[in-house]
């Protein structure tokens, strides 16, 4: 007893600890075995489990009360067959009480390793689900263009290929428009290279408020944007996104203007991905092409206009009257 008050070191544990003693033998032998009394001992395993007291100390406990109610018997008891008896009964009595703690204490350890398994599940399925998540925001990083949040173009011609395949089999029309700033690089020089973010920022946003969800959305490089829309005509296209993304670029973007190329195909014959964006690119610097020279010509016609209807001289109409005078 000693050696456990050492190791307690607390007098009122340990006090706590005999009346518990005191109280386990005395029930041990009061011959009372009811439904409170099992509570009790499997009561007795849970708190062991609980406060870490191995299954050993407790055996030991009992194989140290057993020798002591042994020798009690054998001073106590003459008749040997009697003393056998009385022996076999604690034994049987022991053996009840051992088997009612042990069952409690291995539930609890069963119950906790169940509770670590599913903590150990739960933290799994967390990690799969923060994996998977992560996982699913690194391939949407890399399927984005950081600056405009549209689609970078590593990914355009897999997509494009998988819509027109799509396309095909229910024979639907597929449009491409392809448009850029003009003279988006004479911009950033003179107006530096943030406003021309600013600039590529405004387009990609107008082009987000008036493309379709089923439309995807492309910066294909420097100012240049590609847009693929699934079951849409090139009317449809000019008729829809054009005028809306005029509209729309306006409201922030008043100097600047661009040129767009669009072109579909479908629903007999269709051209292959990379030919449909090309083609689209092409037209896309035609329009440029002929809008410079109309502006060209604009220009032009204004300077003749303008001389056509110059004043004349004061000197030169003054003379002029002069002649008609004489």
């Amino acid at each position: 007893m000693s050696e456990i008050a050492l190791l307690i070191g607390d007098s009122d544990t340990l006090a706590r600890l005999r009346t518990a003693q005191r109280r386990y033998v005395l029930d041990l032998f009061n011959g009372v075995y009811d439904l409170e009394y099992v509570n009790n001992r499997l009561r007795i395993g849970l708190v062991h489990k609980r406060i870490g007291v191995e299954p050993k100390l407790y055996l030991s406990a009992v194989h140290t009360l057993k020798e002591l109610i042994y020798a009690v018997i054998n001073g106590s008891v003459q008749d040997v067959r009697q003393a056998e008896r009385i022996r076999a009964a604690i034994d049987k009595l022991v053996l009840f009480d051992v088997t009612l703690v042990f069952d409690t204490y291995i539930r609890s350890l069963v119950s906790e390793i169940e509770n670590a398994k599913d903590k150990a599940e739960k933290y799994a399925q967390s990690m799969e689900s923060k994996v998977k998540e992560r996982t699913q925001q690194l391939e949407e990083l890399s399927q984005t263009d950081p600056l405009t949040g549209l689609l970078n173009v590593r990914h355009l011609q897999e997509t494009a290929t998988r819509i027109l395949r799509a396309a095909q089999r229910r024979a639907e029309p597929v449009c491409v428009i392809y448009l850029d700033v003009d003279d988006f690089k004479l911009f950033n020089d003179t107006q530096g290279h943030r406003s021309g973010d600013e600039v590529l920022c405004a387009v990609a946003k107008a082009i987000k408020a008036t493309t379709r969800a089923e439309d995807y959305c492309f910066r294909y490089g420097g100012d240049e944007f590609c847009i693929i829309m699934p079951n849409c005509r090139e009317e449809q296209a000019r008729d829809n996104f054009i005028t809306r993304f005029n509209q729309q670029i306006k409201l922030s973007l008043n100097n600047i203007s661009l040129s767009f190329g669009i072109i579909d195909t479908g629903p007999y014959e269709y051209e292959e991905a990379n030919s449909l964006i090309h083609k689209a690119d092409q037209r896309m610097y035609s329009y440029k092409r002929t809008s410079k020279q109309q502006q060209t010509m604009a220009a032009a016609n204004d300077l003749v206009s303008e001389n056509s209807t110059a004043e004349v001289h004061p000197i030169t109409q003054s003379r002029s009257i002069d002649k008609a005078v004489e």
